[in-house]
């Protein structure tokens, strides 16, 4: 019963936030004084708080990779890269590329879009929030906000392109859509030079993922992250793997990005320009194991706000397609682990539960 009352009174204090449809940063502005304490739905669970204490942090850094070369093919550099790309993937599942073709300015401009929507009056940004799945751009706090065990330090305006590459400009917010719209359109030749990369580090043709349409059906997250004052009891995001192929993360100088390596956290030391890559879970699957799709959370900051731009790929959502491990990865001594699944069938088993919960990569063992 008392736990019955708990969960009750839990739903009803989320059910409070939500109606504000002001988000985190809102929750701070209402505040006279400021918010000193963070309230009890953030907070993290005890057996949580109690883990972490039990993982040290390691001073070991994630790969930075120099992208300068990658388009000679048949060089030993692009070789190199290669050779970069496939021990990353296999043993880090995260890396950072530099000189990657996309303008300091265009990046700049993303992470600036992300605090001017944020930060704009209230009553604009509350036109966005929403929670209804087939709005195709929304603004809250947390996509799993009622199934998480602690909610997220964290407000989010999503770009949902997952079943069509295309959309309206008028339908983004006009603060952010003109840094959002040149953000993509550079992503996109960066996105086939990374499938082009992780093919040839699979040993497969620089096509092969391509041809597979890895790259199709994105989400663009805009993440803000305001200063907490208690970053110790709670997350701006909880620990998680990827429902993707490959996600690239543009991030700002605060930092905060954290990945699971060896037991150990590593910090994802924030390099002005760079842009952080991480495999996700179907590329985990589709390459039989071969990369891996590795946990990672993200801390908020005492005193300053952190903005970060996410761009999932997912691969093709509609019409469904079926994805398994890649026939030429799969031997003798690596038979097939995973079976045959949709984009479609894995996401919504991934959005049914909490972030924080284990990886989806159990659905679709052998």
């Amino acid at each position: 019963f008392v736990k019955e009352q708990m969960d009750d009174d839990r739903t009803k204090q989320l059910k409070a936030f939500d109606d504000t449809k002001s988000g985190v940063k809102g929750l701070i502005d209402a505040a006279a004084g400021g918010v000193v304490h963070i309230p009890k739905i953030f907070i993290r669970p005890p057996d949580e708080l109690a883990e972490d204490l039990e993982l040290t942090r390691t001073s070991l850094q994630v790969p930075a990779i120099d992208l300068n070369g990658h388009g000679d093919k048949g060089t030993t550099i692009r070789e190199k890269i290669v050779e970069e790309v496939k021990n990353a993937s296999e043993k880090w599942g995260f890396f950072q590329v530099v000189n990657h073709g996309i303008p300091m300015k265009v990046l700049e401009d993303m992470l600036e879009a992300v605090h001017k929507f944020n930060e704009q009056d209230l009553e604009t940004k509350k036109k966005y929030y929403t929670r209804d799945p087939e709005r195709k751009v929304k603004f809250n706090t947390n996509f799993d906000f009622y199934m998480s065990r602690a909610a997220n330090w964290r407000d989010t305006l999503i770009v949902d392109m997952l079943k069509s590459d295309h959309i309206d400009p008028q339908d983004i917010p006009s603060v952010c859509r003109d840094a959002t719209a040149d953000y993509l359109s550079h992503l996109t030749k960066l996105v086939d030079t990374l499938f082009e990369l992780l093919s040839e580090a699979l040993g497969l043709k620089p096509g092969h993922l391509k041809q597979l349409e890895c790259e199709k059906g994105k989400t663009l997250t805009l993440h803000y992250y305001p200063a907490c004052p208690e970053p110790d009891l709670t997350l701006g995001v909880s620990k998680h793997t990827d429902a993707t192929f490959i996600t690239i993360l543009l991030q700002d100088e605060v930092g905060g990005l954290e990945v699971l390596h060896g037991n150990q956290w590593a910090r994802v030391e924030p390099i002005p320009g760079a842009l952080v890559v991480n495999i996700g879970d179907l590329l985990q699957i589709v390459s039989n194991d071969k990369f891996k799709s590795v946990i990672h959370r993200a801390f908020g900051n005492v005193t300053q706000t952190r903005a970060s731009v996410a761009c999932f790929f997912h691969g093709v959502v509609t019409p469904p397609k079926l994805y398994g491990p890649i026939e030429e990865v799969v031997t003798k001594e690596s038979p097939r682990i995973f079976k045959e699944f949709t984009v479609g069938d894995y996401m919504s088993k991934f959005y049914s539960r909490g972030l924080d919960e284990k990886s989806g990569l159990n659905y679709v063992r052998i």
